[in-house]
């Protein structure tokens, strides 16, 4: 069995700011909004939401099928996944583009910013998903607006369940548009800010949501995740990481658990509890490729 994960290939540039963004931006000032980080620490990693949730999945004993586009310097990433016993079929090399690029910033809280330019990721919609007999699970993570809309009708149309992640594409579409992907989605998987988001722009709230699909997940960083089904609510408990070094893709590293787990056949909660595990190993760990999940595949394959 195996899972197709659409979303984004990027490169990640990754500055590490020693301050705090709060101390040096002046609220009553933002309409001349003029300021500049210094950052002793700078980094480049590979990353990309669909990148990095096929990464996590491998390791947890999953078969990882990206769904996604590169451009012209693209081919060392394809390389690496293939070296990983990742496939790459399903990923299109664009030469006329560069790969997507996120320039991240982090401070000393953990709080980020981050620049992104989609590149090749633009052209995603042009990569469908033509989905092998062994494709039993997808995922619709931040892409180009376009394949965004366009996997999710064509999982629903092969009768794939598959879990929406809207990410940082949430503002991308309106109230109308969101509430079309929770129609044909099966879960639903956001972090605090962007529930607040979609149900804002939807005009549901979890409950609602969690009555028309069989599961809506709602990270809260440290403090664990809700999950929300048939309208009710189950806080599963957060997982103290042995030491915090880069937030980067820990949400993609939960998902990663929450998809292998969703493969088996795991309760919705279990699976949550499994992406609270597998985030605590990530955060301990710079970029959102670089953490080892082989102690955790293990215990994971047991369950």
């Amino acid at each position: 069995m195996a899972v197709q994960i659409c979303g984004s290939l990027a490169f990640d540039t990754i500055m590490d700011f020693e301050g705090r963004f709060a101390e040096q931006i002046l609220p009553d000032q933002l309409h001349i909004l003029n300021v500049s980080f210094l950052v002793p620490g700078l980094r480049r990693e590979y990353g990309g939401c669909a990148g990095n949730i096929a990464y996590s999945l491998q390791q947890l004993g999953g078969t990882a099928l990206p769904v996604a586009t590169v451009g012209s310097d693209g081919a060392d990433y394809l390389a690496r996944f293939e070296a990983l016993g990742i496939s790459t079929r399903h990923v299109v090399l664009r030469s006329e583009s560069y790969t997507a690029q996120a320039m991240i910033m982090t401070d000393r809280d953990n709080n980020q910013i981050t620049a992104f330019h989609p590149g090749a990721m633009s052209q995603a919609h042009q990569n469908p998903l033509n989905p092998s007999p062994d494709v039993t699970l997808g995922i619709v993570s931040p892409d180009g607006r376009e394949a965004m809309m366009q996997h999710a009708r064509e999982f629903a149309a092969a009768g794939i369940p598959f879990v929406f992640d809207p990410g940082q594409g949430l503002p991308m579409f309106n109230g109308a548009e969101l509430r079309e992907f929770l129609g044909l989605a099966t879960w639903v998987t956001v972090n605090d800010y962007e529930g607040k988001m979609l149900c804002d722009r939807t005009g549901l709230d979890f409950a609602a949501i969690s009555s028309q699909c069989k599961g809506v997940v709602v990270t809260l960083a440290e403090h664990g995740c809700d999950v929300w089904e048939h309208g009710a609510c189950t806080r599963v408990p957060g997982v103290a990481a042995s030491q915090v070094v880069d937030p980067t893709g820990c949400g993609d590293a939960f998902r990663a658990a929450l998809l292998a787990g969703l493969e088996k056949g795991l309760p919705l909660t279990t699976c949550a509890a499994w992406g609270n595990r597998v985030g605590a190993v990530k955060i301990a760990s710079k970029g959102g490729q670089n953490h080892d999940l082989s102690a955790l595949a293990v215990e994971f394959g047991k369950d």
